[in-house]
């Protein structure tokens, strides 16, 4: 017999003082509207080298503000609150070919954004993917902000980004930097740190960072310390956050994707079929940016740029959810923690190599027999390498990704490994137009499909997509 049934959660549920949801949706406000004067983060050691991209600014672009903004700003303080200069849009519309069977985006369990006709064969469609605008102000030479706020397809329109930054003038051989607001935290070495969280290499991120993108934005703040050790640059970041409690609902219930909708302040992600007792314990929708259980959550990372061309990063995250905490609609605190390593070389003058590797688990639910109703332990890594030629920019990306179950009330079978591949180029067809052509390939095994779905274990999918991307 269970410890505690479901009706007895939502008996709970509906005891919770509705304070606690009042002070929630107050305090997401203040990080939306007291960050709205937000800011475009220093460069990490493992970001992305500068694309000279219309879609998205250059991963560093922003590397320069603490040391040449006076001088390219008539004012001597370089405030630029509204100007061409930090409002921007983008632009995002697709040509897809996919086959596969039902996407999670559409109450399935597929690997990927789109989906196949009914019998799994290839079906093309045009679609609009996104389009954000982005307010980038800077009030000192010091102090900016980024803020970002998109429509996207699956998710409709709400704000994305909102932080500001601090980014003193450098002096000596330690340095400070910090930011606020709600955010991502430095992980993925796909994405630019400006301008609504773009790709840069590929139109699909990995599966580490659509799940990145999905799962882990956090409210709160970090401090980075900044040093050089002769020709060696380190740096140090610790960061403290909340909203963030359900981190891991989407990794348990549905498993790794490759997809590109990113979470933002208010919207949710639809979940895919669950076991009965499940479905009743959690409702149909996860919700990436809430607090529940007031507990704040914290990540560190170390940085390595030696005086050779490469660069690592390794990073830690806890979110200290109690996994027994839930609220009136049935959103849990998940217990999510993880390791990432991030390696970035340059191979040659026009050759990059990107790599990144996870290990974690999330825990969520009662106790049965001393075993929480989900224990899941999840991995995945992945290499990717991009070459230059004249304007165009190819990258291929291979990876693999698996979950382990362990809960009392998910099956074994809800486990899953699979690997994917991906073939990518892009180039700069005007200051403003960048085209995208990708063939992305998944190959995934999970016991769930059939005892959910009734389709087979193994699934194999392939997405075709061209993207324009317009910059304005």
């Amino acid at each position: 017999m269970k410890s505690i049934s479901i009706e007895q959660v939502r008996s709970a549920a509906r005891r919770n003082s509705g304070v606690k949801a009042l002070t929630t949706a107050l305090m997401l406000s203040v990080f939306g509207l007291a960050s709205a004067p937000a800011v475009a983060q220093s460069a990490p050691a493992d970001s992305p080298p500068p694309a000279p991209a219309a879609d998205a600014p250059p991963a560093d672009a922003q590397i320069t503000v603490s040391s040449s903004q006076d001088a390219s700003n008539t004012s001597q303080s370089g405030t630029d609150i509204l100007s061409r200069n930090t409002l921007s849009a983008l632009i995002d519309a697709r040509l897809v070919v996919a086959n596969g069977a039902q996407s999670f985006v559409n109450g399935g369990l597929g690997k990927t954004r789109f989906q196949g006709k009914s019998n799994g064969g290839f079906k093309a469609r045009v679609v609009p993917a996104e389009g954000d605008i982005i307010w980038q102000p800077r009030f000192t030479g010091s102090l900016s902000a980024n803020v970002s706020a998109g429509w996207q397809r699956d998710h409709g329109f709400d704000l994305i980004e909102a932080f500001v930054n601090y980014l003193p003038r450098e002096s000596g051989k330690v340095s400070f930097s910090a930011r606020a607001g709600l955010m991502w935290p430095e992980i993925s070495l796909e994405h630019s740190t400006g301008g609504a969280w773009s790709t840069v290499y590929t139109i699909t991120p990995s599966a580490i960072n659509s799940w990145i993108g999905e799962e882990v934005k956090v409210g709160g703040a970090e401090g980075t310390l900044h040093a050089s050790l002769g020709e060696h640059q380190l740096s140090a970041t610790g960061g403290i956050f909340g909203f963030n409690d359900t981190s891991g609902t989407l990794l348990s219930f549905r498993g790794w994707a490759l997809q590109d909708i990113k979470a933002t302040a208010f919207a949710h992600f639809d979940l895919p079929p669950r076991n009965p007792f499940l479905t009743g314990a959690q409702q149909d929708v996860t919700r990436s940016t809430i607090e529940i259980d007031h507990r704040p959550g914290f990540y560190g990372r170390l940085d390595w740029r030696p005086p050779w061309p490469f660069g690592v990063a390794v990073f830690y995250y806890d979110n200290r959810g109690d996994p027994k905490a839930f609220t009136k609609t049935l959103q849990w605190g998940w217990r999510t923690r993880f390791w990432n390593i991030g390696v970035n070389a340059d191979l040659g003058p026009n050759t990059k190599l990107l790599a990144q590797a996870m290990t974690g688990s999330t825990i969520m639910g009662f106790d049965v027999n001393n075993t929480p109703w989900v224990h899941t332990k999840f991995d995945s890594a992945y290499v990717l390498l991009a070459q230059t030629i004249d304007t165009i920019t190819v990258s291929g990306r291979v990876e693999a990704f698996g979950t382990h179950e362990h809960g009392s009330e998910m099956d074994p079978n809800n486990s899953e490994n699979g690997w994917a591949m991906t073939v990518a180029a892009r180039t700069n067809l005007t200051n403003h137009l960048t085209a995208f052509a990708e063939a992305l390939n998944v190959r995934s095994h999970r016991g769930a499909r059939v005892q959910l779905i009734g389709f087979e274990p193994f699934e194999a999918q392939t997405v075709f997509q061209i993207a324009l991307r317009y910059r304005l």
